[in-house]
């Protein structure tokens, strides 16, 4: 049974009833070696709590529990999205030198009034020693997790922060729990990009927020998380035959030679958020030989970590105006501003700029549902039977809800890289799907849309310099697209779309045959 504390799904936060029964809890790292000490923080309403560890890849695989530890009830600042909860530590854990890498799920749980009651976090347990050789790491897109995470009130996209109560928030502390639906999630819940095309003039609609709120879900569930994400991809190579060993993306800046003796990175899903120093490790890994299989879509704003990677700061649309960096290119807005001038394009081929939704709300609702081939000779696409003008992924919706793409010309019905595109030499266009910024009514008040005409606008102030009607219009034009290209002695693979783990998760056999094609080749297999 969920907190009673879910006001909406828009927040969770604690009830300030003291005896209605709850259970909160966070650790005080995102990430975690074997033999460091994990540090659980807890507040409850009830005297006593249990708390279970499991190695979840896909399968739950139980590694520590206690039972009868005593509980206590905290207060919790109201600025606890910013500033964090500040809880006393509850329990902690030398984590064991033999536990292998992975996603680790804790769970706290209560009885109330004779039903349990849980609330689950989520550590990434870095890999130990030992042979990486033949083994994969993924990057659990640990920035985009902060950025959604509503627990508090405010995020990186709505809050109760800003001289009004109303505002995002620039400023967002990790010591504080995860909303509910980025850890565990019940089998059939809606993902973000719409399952089906909708019948003809039916209503623009967003069935996981309407499931969100009928259940008690954080209404970010289905953008960002564990639950949503990485854990299909960890569950379906599990089971594909590959080793998966895990780090967060925190560690890309704050231990960078977590990559060492990989042959190949995996970022998966919805993967938007990225600090200058991250891109510079994966930049000089690529440089040096390594390669990047990307399934991830929205490469789109810059961020700081700040308090020794305990708080992140993305300003985003303000930063022009409030950044103290303003001037600097660590000003946490776009890549393509001009006044940070590194394009996400340079590291991974695509940006979302040139996105981005597509499958979602009232975007491209009727559209392709996967990603239209151009070059299906390629080797990624060996042994799928796809040819040109094929659509890849179109029957699990993989093309979605949020795509990356460029700027691009079309010659003799081949795309290629327009003059405008920063992108590395040598990168080839292999499918382009395409996407848009605003919604399509559809028999609704253009009011009642989600989205809005805020992204449109900010895209055209950057890519056109200024907002008109035609700019606004030039701006909402996307595309979605899968790219490869070398560089230095490495290689990046990008499919451009949050939504590919959707191919896996539902057992689209082109789909997988691709990502498989892609892994055996990075590790040299």
């Amino acid at each position: 049974m969920p907190n009673p504390a879910v006001f909406s799904n828009y927040y969770e936060s604690p009830a300030a009833d003291p005896s209605a029964p709850e259970i909160w809890c966070y650790c005080d790292r995102p990430a975690y070696s074997p033999g460091d000490t994990l540090c659980l923080h807890v507040s409850t309403t009830a005297p006593r709590f249990d708390v279970e560890i499991a190695r979840d890849t896909g399968e739950l695989e139980l590694r520590f529990e206690r039972k009868g530890l005593t509980g206590k009830r905290h207060d919790t600042p109201a600025d606890a999205s910013v500033a964090g909860c500040g809880w006393p530590l509850a329990f902690e854990l030398e984590i064991p030198r033999d536990w292998p890498s992975g996603g680790y799920r804790v769970t706290c749980r209560i009885d109330a009034d004779g039903r349990p009651l849980e609330q689950h976090y989520l550590f990434v347990l870095r890999p130990g020693g030992g042979s990486r050789s033949g083994r994969l790491l993924l990057i659990a897109a640990t920035g985009t997790w902060c950025a959604y995470n509503n627990w508090g009130g405010s995020n990186h996209y709505e809050g109760i922060t800003g001289p009004n109560g109303d505002a995002y928030a620039p400023l967002l502390s990790l010591a504080r729990p995860l909303a509910r639906g980025f850890v565990a999630l019940p089998g059939g819940a809606p993902r973000a990009a719409l399952a089906a095309p909708p019948a003809p003039g039916e209503p623009v609609s967003y069935p996981h927020m309407q499931w969100a709120y009928a259940n008690g879900y954080s209404k970010k569930y289905a953008s960002a998380g564990w639950a949503s994400y990485e854990r299909h991809f960890v569950r379906w190579a599990t089971k594909a035959g590959f080793e998966v060993d895990v780090a967060s993306q925190y560690d890309l800046q704050l231990l960078p030679e977590v990559v060492e003796d990989y042959a190949c990175l995996v970022f998966v899903g919805h993967d938007e958020y990225w600090s200058w120093e991250m891109r510079d490790t994966v930049d000089a890994w690529v440089d040096a030989g390594g390669r990047v299989a990307r399934f991830a879509g929205n490469f789109l704003w810059q961020t700081r970590l700040e308090d020794d990677g305990r708080r992140q700061v993305c300003h985003k649309y303000r930063a022009r105006d409030e950044d103290p960096l303003r001037a600097s290119e660590r000003v946490t807005t776009c890549w393509e501003a001009p006044e940070v001038g590194r394009p996400g394009s340079l590291t991974f081929g695509l940006d979302a700029l040139r996105g981005v939704y597509a499958g979602w709300g009232g975007c491209v609702a009727f559209g392709a549902g996967g990603f239209p081939l151009y070059r299906p000779g390629h080797w990624a696409f060996e042994g799928t039977g796809l040819g040109y003008g094929d659509v890849l992924g179109a029957a699990s919706r993989i093309f979605a809800y949020e795509v990356d793409g460029l700027d691009y010309v079309v010659r003799d019905g081949l795309p290629y890289p327009s003059d405008a595109a920063a992108v590395p030499d040598g990168l080839e266009i292999l499918a382009v799907g395409l996407a848009s910024n605003a919604e399509v009514a559809r028999g609704v008040d253009v009011d009642e849309l989600f989205l809005g005409s805020e992204d449109c606008a900010f895209r055209a102030a950057v890519l056109h310099g200024e907002v008109t009607p035609e700019t606004m219009a030039r701006a909402a034009r996307g595309s979605g697209m899968i790219v490869n290209f070398r560089r230095g002695r490495g290689e990046v693979f990008h499919a451009g779309s949050v939504e590919w783990v959707a191919g896996l998760l539902r057992r689209d056999p082109q789909v997988e045959r691709v990502t498989a094609n892609v892994l055996r080749r990075f590790l040299n297999r």
